[in-house]
């Protein structure tokens, strides 16, 4: 998978000094970037994107807009987010874990993390222990570990994987097993996959040199396990400019690559890989990159590309449902469902009928982003009015000791906004919304990549 075209470059000047106060990541198109449905509430769903979040809890029906000023994004974007069925939000942004108790309304930076100076690359939770998390921390030059927690994220404690010179680029368990987990790990020098079978009281190094890759393959990630075959899992590897997608059947000892099979011509998916998902049975795998979605089914010599989504794209599972992310700029949807694999798609968002932020008076998201909506609604071809404001506005100022105070939250920590990410080739994120007649200008450019799986860190 090529790396994209350096013309994003040469306009970076022009557009920054464009740029006005509210965050549009990646100085690209306002796209959708990840799905996540709230596990047993399937009619609660959250969507990541470029401009902060979405948020429906009626199966789609109303979409509100959440900025990631209220999120305390900074200039990192999570890959994913993890619902919970209690409600709570959770995702590792590459600089932070951040968390909300209120369906999104208010977000707290974890202090353990923070105060540590540890960078969360990576979240996983067992389906059938979701009190369980596990997170990996990837800060290049500082110690890193897996830590884990047992109360739902309220407290954490280190593994006994941790390192001086790796860091960790994610974490999985084994939907089958919750015992079995995976965990990728980088140096300069090389990529190994780390295994436990105990939960994390032991480790097993499985070192990978990928001699086909030569002189060296770089960020090692693996990116999904086998829902019935805790031995069966993916990764991605990086090396002269492509992204291969890796197969084990051994429980990470040995890899092949699917994406780009013995002889297939390496241009068949030329843009990086954004993320991947992979059917129940683990026989059909679907690749996203910035622009479009591949199909690659077990005993294809090739990946198919599907004629939908394009412009965008991201996918996720639910049973035998495929959530697909597009581009309502090209197919009017930014968001739809397949049952078919792309045959025939049932369109769930389009970003022009995004609604303002839905969440109470005095609560973060609506301080902090209602006052933004009408600069950023005509961006995304929305609705820039405003619904009259809650009667609770004319109430008067609310007592200092009162839930409407706005107070910050025990474990928002430290009031510095996050370090920023390192330099990447092509366009970086940068913290302002672009203007209308910016963003029309590069409406006629081709998209700038997102954020590599898992928060890469080179």
């Amino acid at each position: 998978m090529k790396l994209l075209p350096s013309l994003c470059r040469g306009l970076l000047p022009a557009v920054l000094a464009l740029h006005t106060p509210v965050a549009l990541a990646h100085l690209g198109y306002p796209d959708t970037t990840s799905v996540t449905v709230r596990r047993g509430h399937p009619e609660d769903m959250f969507v990541g994107a470029t401009f902060g979040a979405l948020i429906s809890r009626d199966s789609g029906k109303n979409w509100h807009w959440i900025c990631p000023d209220a999120m305390h994004y900074g200039g990192w974007l999570p890959s994913s987010f993890l619902w919970q069925a209690d409600g709570t939000l959770l995702a590792a942004t590459g600089a932070d874990l951040i968390r909300s108790k209120d369906g999104g309304c208010s977000w707290t930076v974890h202090s353990y993390f923070k105060s540590q100076g540890l960078w969360p690359a990576s979240l996983a939770s067992p389906e059938s222990n979701p009190s369980r998390l596990w997170v990996s921390t990837s800060r290049t030059g500082f110690p890193n570990g897996v830590y884990r927690s047992d109360d739902g994220g309220e407290t954490f404690t280190p593994t006994s994987l941790r390192s001086e010179t790796v860091v960790f680029t994610s974490v999985k368990v084994a939907p089958s097993n919750p015992r079995r987990l995976y965990v990728s790990g980088s140096t300069n020098e090389s990529q190994r996959i780390y295994r436990s079978d105990d939960e994390g009281a032991t480790w097993e190094e499985l070192l990978h040199p990928f001699p086909e890759y030569p002189p060296r393959a770089y960020d090692l990630f693996v990116l999904r396990v086998s829902d019935t075959d805790p031995d069966r899992l993916w990764a991605s590897v990086f090396w002269q400019g492509w992204t291969y997608v890796l197969e084990s059947k051994d429980g990470g000892r040995t890899f092949r690559s699917i994406l780009h099979p013995e002889g297939q011509e390496r241009d068949a998916v030329d843009e990086q890989l954004m993320g991947i998902e992979v059917s129940a049975d683990g026989n059909t795998l679907w690749a996203a990159t910035p622009t479009r979605l591949f199909r690659v089914r077990a005993g294809e010599a090739r990946a198919t590309q599907l004629s939908l989504p394009d412009g965008n794209a991201c996918v996720q599972r639910e049973g035998e449902t495929l959530f697909v992310c597009g581009a309502s700029r090209l197919h009017d949807w930014a968001l739809a469902t397949t049952p078919d694999e792309g045959q025939t798609y049932t369109p769930l968002l389009n970003l022009p009928d995004t609604q303002p932020p839905a969440c109470p008076y005095a609560s973060p998201v609506y301080d902090i982003c209602r006052p933004r909506w009408p600069q950023f609604a005509p961006t995304i071809e929305a609705n820039p009015a405003l619904p009259p404001p809650p009667a609770q506005e004319d109430g008067g100022t609310p007592d200092a000791g009162s839930p409407d105070a706005g107070t910050t939250a025990p474990d928002a920590g430290p009031s510095e906004p996050p370090p920023a990410p390192p330099k990447k080739d092509g366009c970086s994120s940068a913290s302002g919304l672009l203007p209308a007649a910016c963003f029309l200008a590069l409406s006629t450019l081709r998209r700038p990549r997102r954020r590599n799986p898992e928060n890469r860190h080179p």
